[in-house]
């Protein structure tokens, strides 16, 4: 996904941008996905000022384990993006302490006159993903000691929770 800076910016133009990527490498190392499908790229990028602004959103679908119980759970994420980017220049006198230092770090300086959207894109899609997915908001997990399914049914643990440094005491009384 390339996109030619110096045109968009000359021409003020726009470019429409509708593609599907395929990530199933980039999501290798991710445990918790199970399996994704391909990433739908909606963007539009616009040149304007010496900047180009690219907006729309990303969506993909994932199949990931649940973080209590490991059931899979299906997820449809939808994912919004916002970026600026502008070719590097040398900085002239006039933009030397003049510029507004905020603004200066949401625009991302690019080499070239090729901008290549997809590490952008992929970057967004990492963070994106849900830090610790659920089946349903009262999830009950796995049984720490057994591993029994908790929302299938109860187990037959004990639910005493004794203090490691108390355990001996229990016995003491028994007799």
């Amino acid at each position: 996904m390339q996109i030619h800076m110096k045109d968009l910016i000359a021409k003020g133009g726009r470019k429409v941008l509708k593609e599907e990527l395929n990530v199933d490498e980039l999501l290798n190392n991710q445990r918790d996905v199970l399996s994704a499908g391909p990433l739908h790229v909606s963007l539009e990028a616009a040149g304007e000022h010496g900047i180009v602004k690219v907006e729309g959103e990303l969506s993909i679908d994932l199949k990931m384990a649940c973080s209590r119980c490991l059931e899979p759970v299906s997820k449809h994420t939808v994912i919004p993006v916002s970026e600026l980017f502008k070719p590097v220049a040398k900085l002239t006198l006039e933009e030397d302490g003049d510029g507004d230092e905020d603004d200066e770090n949401e625009i991302i300086e690019v080499e070239g006159d090729k901008l290549d959207l997809r590490p952008y894109l992929e970057e967004a899609l990492l963070l994106y993903l849900p830090f610790a997915p659920l089946c349903s908001k009262d999830c009950r997990g796995l049984c720490p000691s057994c591993g029994t399914d908790l929302n299938t049914g109860a187990c037959g643990c004990s639910k005493d929770v004794i203090d490691p440094r108390f355990a001996a005491l229990k016995d003491l009384f028994k007799d």
